[in-house]
């Protein structure tokens, strides 16, 4: 059993979340329903529950700030809110779970079996990648947090070659070492790394580092040549926003 907690101001997005669970994921024991932050933290000390639902949008503390009461998190998170583009970037951005309001019960199964199949906590450095990014802080931090099968990976952005997609998994290929294996798919990780701007999408299964690009050759679409090397194929329909690049 995965014993969890919903920390959300408001009634019917407990009551409605609570009923979901119920429904759907029979694995997870509710201990909880917490209608602010301050309950939550209370919920938490109380039943060290393995996963938190927690909403973002909450008043006197939201959902970032109450994170921000702990030295290291010792609980796994799914963030809950309604469409905020912000903090969905900043979630992106640590490789954190989160789910949009109205919740979707098969997004919400999947969310709960990641959870489950990881089994492990997530890295502080990732809650500090999430709120720099929400308190509009860089430090020059300029890792990307890769979810793997054993939990994540930090790694240099600068010392990625390229991503390849390889169905719901993207394969990093890296300067100075084997290649890591994310579980998410290339669409998930460019949304994740879209602050990075010298990586660029241009094929539908390659997005590159394109200061480690050392050659193109013309073609319908063309290829890549790395600083490795390798070969990376360039489609049609990229090759004008990469050319614009050179």
């Amino acid at each position: 059993m995965v014993k969890a907690i919903i920390i959300d101001d408001e009634k019917h997005c407990l009551e409605t979340l609570s009923i979901l669970l119920k429904e759907s994921c029979p694995q997870v024991q509710l201990l909880e329903l917490c209608r602010s932050a301050k309950e939550g933290l209370a919920a938490i000390e109380k039943y060290q529950p393995d996963l938190v639902f927690l909403d973002i949008e909450m008043p006197v503390m939201n959902g970032f700030e109450l994170l921000e009461q702990f030295t290291e998190i010792p609980f796994a998170i799914i963030f809950t809110t309604s469409y905020d583009q912000y903090a969905i970037k900043a979630i992106h951005f640590s490789a954190l779970e989160y789910l949009l309001k109205p919740v979707d019960p098969t997004e919400l199964q999947q969310a709960v079996k990641e959870v489950e199949e990881k089994r492990h906590l997530p890295l502080a450095e990732q809650f500090q990648l999430l709120l720099k990014k929400i308190h509009g802080i860089s430090n020059g931090f300029n890792k990307i947090a890769v979810p793997t099968a054993e939990g994540f990976e930090l790694v240099a952005a600068d010392n990625v070659l390229y991503l390849e997609a390889n169905d719901n998994y993207t394969h990093l290929l890296l300067k100075d070492k084997p290649k890591i294996i994310a579980c998410r798919t290339l669409k998930d990780m460019e949304e994740q790394i879209q602050d990075f701007t010298f990586f660029l999408r241009v094929h539908n299964s390659y997005m590159v580092n394109l200061n480690e690009v050392t050659k193109y050759v013309r073609g319908e679409g063309g290829y890549l040549v790395m600083s490795d090397g390798s070969s990376v194929n360039v489609s049609r329909s990229r090759k004008d926003t990469l050319l614009k690049f050179f």
